[in-house]
């Protein structure tokens, strides 16, 4: 008996050491992640400005988050799109002036430090056109460190415009000094009230028109509606007014977006010429690095946005941006571009490119470009 009771005493010693053990190494982690934590929130921000391979792979997660969201034109109500989605790149507004603060989350839903960088105006904006290739564009603009843009549409200078300023500003990705802050809507362009708007923001703000071919840029107009809407009457009956006298509907915004003569009139009322930039779609597909020159050249950034970017992707039929390093593939736009256009009567087209020819030609005289669509 008295064997026994030391054999089990001595075993209750051994598991209340190891118990001690295990308490102590939780203990220990414990402190050490506290720490760690501390360590890394209380770090200079500059320290991360300067780590550019980490800020990219950042920006590059905010960037498929900004293309998963929906587009605020498919809700109802854009302001409750944006407040359901408060991220690094968004906060809450309940009305002008009163903001309501709401901790940002990362990714992984922790919420993370968003002191880093100002809410500005866009200092540029891609104000058009539908199907012209704006989408593109943005895409390319992201690769270059010094551009901050919204990935949704805010459709603020059209749709939204009674929110108020602030709301927009707060829609803005948070930029460092040196950046510049841009987002793209394309129906900017043929809203009437946007320039002024625009001006009543910033007066200096640099436009961006991507212009393509109006016959193309129709039927690629109606193919994305078709897509949306099987049941959408044939092309030739939209476009024209009636079969037999052959006269064009430009009721039609898919026509009515492909007069830019008529639209920019409206633009250098409140804008010199000096402040628009006219970006060929055609030339985005054919030679992508040129037109990324010139728009890079006309932001007054450097050209870091170069050949070494593209390849062109046989299958879809439009360049693609490399895969970046570290990633897995390239990255091209989704599967809403490139789609086949359906087949469409010589006669018809032929009648757009009859009516579009006088329009284009005032275009060319008012931008300075030829973009050879006749």
């Amino acid at each position: 008996m008295g064997c026994s009771g030391c054999r089990v005493r001595f075993n209750f010693g051994k598991v209340l050491s190891k118990v001690s053990v295990f308490f102590t190494m939780v203990l220990i982690f414990t402190y050490f992640f506290y720490c760690l934590t501390g360590l890394c929130e209380s770090a200079p921000r500059a320290l991360y400005s300067q780590q550019a391979l980490d800020y990219d792979i950042l920006d590059d997660h905010r960037r498929i988050l900004d293309d998963l969201r929906p587009s605020p034109r498919l809700l109802p109500d854009a302001s409750s799109y944006w407040n359901r989605t408060a991220t690094a790149d968004a906060e809450q507004v309940d009305a002008p002036g009163q903001q309501h603060q709401q901790q940002p989350v990362s990714d992984n839903g922790i919420p993370v430090s968003n002191t880093f960088g100002t809410k500005r105006f866009p200092q540029a904006i891609i104000i058009g056109v539908k199907k012209g290739g704006t989408r593109a564009l943005l895409e390319f603009l992201r690769i270059h460190p010094d551009v901050r843009a919204v990935g949704a549409e805010p459709h603020f200078f059209d749709r939204f415009y009674d929110k108020g300023l602030e709301w927009y500003r707060n829609l803005m990705p948070r930029t460092l000094d040196g950046q510049i802050t841009m987002e793209k809507t394309p129906s900017y362009f043929v809203t009437k009230e946007a320039p002024s708007r625009v001006c009543t923001m910033n007066c200096q703000t640099k436009l961006i028109v991507v212009v393509r071919d109006p016959v193309t840029r129709a039927v690629s107009d109606y193919t994305q509606t078709l897509s949306k809407n099987p049941g959408l009457p044939s092309f030739q009956s939209l476009a024209l007014k009636n079969s037999s006298t052959g006269l064009i509907d430009t009721t039609w915004s898919a026509v009515r977006i492909g007069l830019y003569a008529k639209h920019l009139e409206n633009w250098l009322q409140y804008f010199p010429l000096s402040h628009f930039l006219f970006v060929s779609g055609e030339r985005l597909v054919s030679d992508p690095a040129g037109e990324m020159g010139r728009v890079q050249d006309f932001l007054g950034l450097k050209r870091v946005v170069s050949e070494k970017h593209f390849y062109f992707n046989q299958t879809k039929g439009f360049p693609c941006l490399k895969k970046p390093e570290g990633s897995s593939r390239p990255r091209c736009l989704g599967k809403s571009k490139g789609r086949p256009h359906p087949q469409i009567s010589p006669k018809v087209l032929q009648r757009l490119r009859d009516f579009y020819r006088p329009f284009n030609h005032r275009f060319y005289q008012m931008s300075g470009q030829d973009f050879g669509w006749d």
